[in-house]
């Protein structure tokens, strides 16, 4: 089911929401969520994306320049040096239809130094690659999960979806751009082992991982409201740890990471001005993001949450809350009514 697309603007607070805007979790880097959608609906996804979506009943888009100016005002209150800008959406950040024009104000901000980007990459094409990298991206953290076209779809829970024409992309992206390569597959116990060395032979091969580490191989996670790949048991992280010992030393490349391998260092962090617990009078403004939940401004105006239990609440109500969490300026409230 393809859900509709609400327009966050400026009377929306940038920070707040994890579905959009800006993350900040106290490091040199900052994740950047212009849009919430994604053509795939990848069978272990951790954000339950794409047309097959079970739980999420609306989708973000912030306006380019919107999301720049907010952007500016982080970096400065960050430190304007050494700053990492990651578009890393709870979709596929190359669905944002100016996600060119994106890379190329950021790269313009004082401070940044890297401007990196997540994507499986579905509708990725050699022009777009041309044109992110004229607009300054330093890095793609390119996901692909399988070299075996029917497995790459099963994975991808999407028929044309071709494994071949991404493989394609990334060496076009280390012969014929500026922009670094990292392959990052998920790797899944029982499904897709034998993949992973051949997915290392690969980016090896092609030269992935020219100024940062070439692989991030990434540990299937079973998350409270993503997809969970049926009969399957995570590695415990002492035993996917081993694995990726074992493979570090038979191909000779790192794949233990740690967040100094990127340049990332600890960082002031913005503060959250609203405890856990505490009540807060809110504004409802838009659909929530999941189902049951509205998506609300506090009354200061500094903040958006998440209203869970809210289905009742019409937008443009305003009500009490209560904060049931506020990691990372990330608000999660239930309405007191």
């Amino acid at each position: 089911m393809k859900c509709p697309v609400f327009e966050i603007n400026e009377e929306i607070p940038l920070l707040g929401c994890i579905a959009f805007g800006i993350i900040d979790r106290g490091t040199n880097l900052l994740q950047i969520r212009p849009i919430s959608t994604c053509p795939l609906s990848c069978i272990f996804c951790s954000t339950d994306a794409g047309p097959k979506s079970k739980i999420r009943q609306s989708e973000y888009i912030v306006p380019l320049d919107y999301i720049v100016e907010e952007f500016k005002r982080i970096v400065k209150f960050k430190g304007a040096y050494k700053i990492e800008a990651h578009i890393d959406t709870v979709g596929d950040p190359i669905t944002y239809p100016k996600i060119v024009d994106l890379v190329h104000e950021l790269s313009q901000v004082k401070g940044v130094e890297t401007i990196s980007l997540q994507t499986h990459g579905s509708i990725l094409d050699e022009k777009m690659l041309d044109r992110l990298s004229a607009a300054g991206l330093t890095r793609i953290n390119f996901s692909i999960d399988s070299l075996d076209a029917d497995l790459a779809k099963k994975l991808a829970d999407t028929e044309w979806y071709d494994i071949t024409k991404s493989m394609k992309l990334m060496h076009y992206i280390t012969s014929e751009t500026s922009i670094d390569l990292l392959v990052a597959p998920v790797w899944i116990p029982g499904f897709n082992d034998d993949d992973i060395p051949k997915i290392i032979r690969f980016a090896l091969k092609i030269g992935a991982g020219k100024r940062f580490p070439p692989l991030g191989i990434q540990k299937y996670l079973i998350h409270k409201h993503g997809r969970k790949v049926k009969g399957i048991k995570p590695h415990s992280w002492r035993e996917f740890y081993e694995k990726l010992k074992k493979m570090e030393k038979k191909f000779n490349v790192k794949l233990i990471l740690k967040p100094s391998d990127f340049g990332i260092h600890p960082r002031r962090i913005i503060p959250v001005p609203y405890k856990k617990y505490s009540l807060i009078k809110v504004k409802v403004v838009g659909p929530g993001w999941l189902k049951g939940e509205k998506l609300a401004v506090t009354s200061k105006g500094d903040r958006s949450v998440t209203l869970i239990n809210a289905n009742r609440i019409p937008i443009g109500a305003k009500v009490k809350a209560k904060i049931i969490g506020n990691k990372h300026n990330i608000l999660i409230a239930y309405p007191i009514i």
